[in-house]
C-alpha cells in the first residue's frame, strides 16, 4: 500500500512538473502563473480577468484550473514538493497555510506596500486575526467563503408545524422522532429526519463536528499555539446531541451518498451543507419540491449570534514568484467592489468582506438568487480555521474519536472529547 501512495504522489509531481515546463515554455519568463479551482465557473471567472488584465499590462497572467488529482491539497503539496508552484492559487484551504508559512514558501502580504489598508478596508479585525499566521505575518488574503447551514425540506417542517428547520438541539431531537419512519411497514426504518456522513475521513467533520461547535461556542478555537482548547462543554455537547440521533436512528448509519439524492428524494428531511446544494436542487428538484436554509441547530440556552463554518478558501503568493508587486496589483485588481461583485455573479460564490448582504452594490444579485439570501446574512458568522501546522492531524484525531462515541457509541461523549484533546496535545510535543 505504501509503494503505491508513493508511485501516486511521484505521478503528481512529475505530471506538474512536466506541465510547468510546457508552460515556460509557451509563454516565455514574463509572465506571472495563476491557479484557479478546477471548478466550471471559476475557470470562467479565471479567464475573464486574467484577460481583462492582459489587455493593459505588459506583464502577463496565463491561469489555469489546478491540475488533476485526488484532492487540490495534495497537488499542491506535489507543486510545493517538486518546486513547480504556481505564482498565485486563489483556491488555498486556510488550514494548510499555518505549514506552508513555517516553510518559508509564502510571501508575507504584509510586507507588500498597501496591503494592511486593503486587508482592514476589506475585512474585520476578527477576519484579519483569524488568518495572521503565529509568527505574526499574514500570507493569505481572505477571498470566499461557502459557509455551512442546514438545508431543510418546506413541506416535511410543514407537516410537523413548524415554519423553518429547528433551531435548538431539543427541537432538532422531537422534529426527528416525529418524522422518523417506516414507510413499509417492515419493521426497517428507511426516513430520516437528517444525515451526516458517517466516514472517518478528517474532512468530513467540516459538515457535522466543526461547524456545530462553532454554533454552539459563539466561534471558539478548536487549538491555540501548541494545545488543544476545545475540551469543553460545547464539543461534549455536540458529541451527545450527534450521538443520541444515530442511537435513536433519526441520523442513519448507513450510506444514502451511493442512492439517488437522498434529499430531494424526501428521505430525509434535513441536511448540514453549503450554498453549492442550491444549483443541485433546482436542476434535479421534483415538481412542487421547496426548500429552504436556517441556522446550525444550538443548545437550548444559546444566547448570541450562530456562527458556523465558513468553508473559505483564500488567496496565496508562492516565493517561486518573479514579480510578486505586480501579482499584487494584480490581486487588487479583482478584489475589489466591482471584482467581487463579478465573482459572485460568475461563481455564486460569496466574497469574504465586510457586510456584503448590506451592501447596495450587490442587492440586485440577491434579489435575483433569493435562496443565497440566508448565506450572505450568515457571512458575518462564519469562521475559517486556527493557524497550525498540524491541522489535518487535529481534525483527524477529533474525527477518530467521533466515529467511536457518536456512530458506534462505544465512548461517551466526555471521553472520547478527552482521548482527542489529549492525543492533539501529543501532536506538539513530537
Amino acid at each position: 500500500m505504501r509503494k503505491l501512495l508513493i508511485k501516486i504522489f511521484l505521478l503528481i509531481v512529475i505530471t506538474v512538473t512536466l506541465f510547468s515546463c510546457s508552460e515556460n515554455n509557451n509563454y516565455g519568463n514574463r509572465v506571472i502563473s495563476y491557479w484557479s479551482s478546477n471548478n466550471s465557473y471559476e475557470i470562467n471567472y479565471a479567464r475573464f480577468i486574467t484577460n481583462k488584465w492582459n489587455e493593459k499590462n505588459e506583464i502577463k497572467v496565463k491561469s489555469q484550473p489546478v491540475p488533476e488529482g485526488q484532492s487540490s491539497e495534495e497537488v499542491i503539496l506535489a507543486a510545493v514538493v517538486g518546486e513547480t508552484t504556481p505564482d498565485i492559487y486563489s483556491n488555498m484551504w486556510q488550514g494548510d497555510v499555518e505549514a506552508y508559512a513555517q516553510a518559508g514558501i509564502l510571501v508575507p502580504l504584509d510586507t507588500l506596500k498597501g496591503f494592511m489598508e486593503f486587508l482592514y478596508e476589506r475585512c474585520d479585525s476578527s477576519v484579519i486575526e483569524e488568518i495572521r499566521s503565529l509568527d505574526g505575518h499574514i500570507y493569505q488574503i481572505p477571498w470566499k467563503i461557502n459557509p455551512i447551514m442546514q438545508i431543510y425540506n418546506e413541506g416535511i417542517i410543514n407537516e410537523l408545524g413548524l415554519e423553518n428547520a429547528p433551531a435548538t438541539y431539543s427541537k432538532f431531537t422531537e422534529a426527528s422522532q416525529k418524522f422518523q419512519k417506516d414507510s413499509d411497514g417492515d419493521g426497517y426504518v428507511d426516513k430520516w429526519f437528517g444525515y451526516a456522513e458517517v466516514q472517518v475521513t478528517w474532512w468530513q467533520r467540516f459538515f457535522d463536528f466543526y461547524p456545530l461547535y462553532l454554533a454552539a461556542s459563539g466561534g471558539a478555537s478548536l487549538v491555540k499555539g501548541d494545545k488543544a482548547v476545545f475540551n469543553n462543554k460545547y464539543a461534549v455537547d455536540v458529541f451527545k446531541f450527534l450521538r443520541n440521533l444515530y442511537a435513536e436512528n433519526y441520523f442513519s448509519k448507513e450510506r444514502l451518498s451511493a442512492r439517488q439524492d437522498p434529499f430531494l428524494s424526501s428521505d430525509i428531511a434535513t441536511r448540514f451543507t453549503g450554498p453549492w446544494e442550491i444549483s443541485h436542487a433546482e436542476n434535479f428538484k421534483p415538481d412542487g419540491f421547496e426548500y429552504d436554509f436556517s441556522p446550525m441547530p444550538v443548545p437550548d440556552n444559546h444566547s448570541g449570534p450562530i456562527y458556523t463554518y465558513g468553508d473559505p478558501k483564500n488567496i496565496v503568493i508562492f516565493k517561486t514568484c518573479k514579480y510578486p508587486e505586480t501579482a499584487w496589483e494584480f490581486l487588487k485588481d479583482i478584489l475589489d467592489d466591482q471584482g467581487d461583485l463579478l465573482l459572485i455573479e460568475m461563481t455564486n460564490q460569496i466574497p469574504r468582506r465586510k457586510n456584503i448582504f448590506e451592501n447596495p452594490l450587490y442587492k440586485n444579485y440577491f434579489e435575483n438568487n433569493p435562496k443565497m439570501r440566508a448565506f450572505a446574512k450568515q457571512a458575518d458568522f462564519v469562521k475559517g480555521t486556527d493557524a497550525s501546522p498540524v491541522l489535518k492531524e487535529v481534525f483527524d484525531l477529533i474525527s477518530q474519536e467521533y466515529e467511536a462515541c457518536v456512530v458506534y457509541g462505544v465512548k461517551t461523549p466526555e471521553q472520547a472529547v478527552q482521548d482527542a484533546s489529549d492525543a492533539v496535545d501529543l501532536l506538539f510535543l513530537k
